[in-house]
């Protein structure tokens, strides 16, 4: 079943407009979470809403919103009062400009969406618009309305769909001065140089996702499984830095390293590794609390959760 849509509305470039929905293109969903427990009892943590100064619990419908001016003062907004500040765009994206992919800086980039056409009409300008961007090799820039906030959003061609990428605003991302100005500048020699891109060419090429493991996922996996089964667990060894003295000397034996292979290869599991991960995700079960035996077997089995693919 295809996940909800997150936004519907239309698509405009000039007079040509369509309808479409815009769905999240990334879940971690998928990923083990946990919840907080009373070590005591066993039973999970709730949290309660409560007045900072009296202690006492507050109904949902007595919380607002509220501006922080300083330690003890607040501006307090209501929800009426930011609807009536939202913005007349939420149902439409304008394109405003095209501009090259390459003139994107990568800090600007938050997360992507899948665009399609909403419906059994509008594919005809859906088309036209995908195709000239795909044709003219540029990205589509507009604005998007999520949660009552305005978005600027990147649109490419990809496959018959196109991806939105929302950026940040320039007051969003932070100046790389005040981390690199105390950078020492460092005359690297074409010796050195040259020993580095040997090394490169030895370890170069192509992205392949499916060939990376989340290995701190595999390993909670593994945790959680021993400790249903009841088996001891035994902290593992950590390996430890080396200061590089020598950096020629370093460089050199890296060339070596690479040329024999490294002792211990990262892993890189195959298609049947990666099923077998994703069943034994499947037989992961809630841990059960020390909850009374009448209680627990009232409550329905969790179900299972289940690695998607992609």
């Amino acid at each position: 079943m295809a996940p909800r849509a997150n936004w519907k509305g239309f698509l405009r470039l000039s007079l040509v407009t369509c309808p479409v929905a815009l769905y999240p293109a990334t879940s971690e969903s998928e990923k083990v979470s946990f919840n907080q427990l009373n070590r005591k009892t066993g039973h999970r943590i709730k949290y309660a809403k409560v007045d900072a100064d009296t202690g006492e619990e507050v109904d949902n419908e007595d919380i607002v919103k509220g501006y922080k001016v300083d330690t003890d003062t607040f501006i307090e907004v209501t929800k009426e009062e930011l609807e009536n500040v939202a913005l007349e765009s939420t149902r439409t994206i304008e394109i405003d400009e095209f501009v090259d992919r390459s003139e994107i800086d990568p800090r600007y980039l938050i997360r992507p969406y899948y665009l399609r056409p909403d419906g059994k009409v509008g594919h005809d300008a859906f088309a036209v618009i995908r195709e000239t961007i795909r044709e003219m090799n540029k990205v589509a820039i507009g604005r998007v309305v999520l949660t009552n906030r305005e978005h600027i959003i990147a649109l490419e061609p990809l496959d018959k769909g196109l991806m939105g990428t929302l950026l940040r605003y320039p007051y969003e991302v932070r100046s790389a001065d005040e981390y690199f100005d105390d950078i020492q500048d460092v005359k690297v020699t074409k010796d050195m140089l040259d020993l580095a891109k040997h090394i490169v060419n030895q370890k170069a090429g192509h992205f392949e996702p499916d060939k990376f493991e989340d290995q701190y996922e595999t390993a909670l996996i593994d945790l959680i499984n021993q400790k249903r089964a009841g088996k001891p667990i035994t902290a593992k060894a950590r390996p430890r830095g080396e200061n590089v003295v020598d950096l020629m000397d370093a460089l050199r034996k890296s060339i070596g390293r690479e040329a024999t292979g490294p002792t211990e290869a990262p892993k890189m599991p195959t298609k049947k590794a990666r099923k077998a991960a994703a069943g034994q995700k499947e037989m992961l079960m809630p841990i059960a609390g020390k909850k009374p035996a009448k209680e627990a077997a009232a409550k329905k089995p969790a179900a299972r959760p289940q690695r998607k693919s992609a």
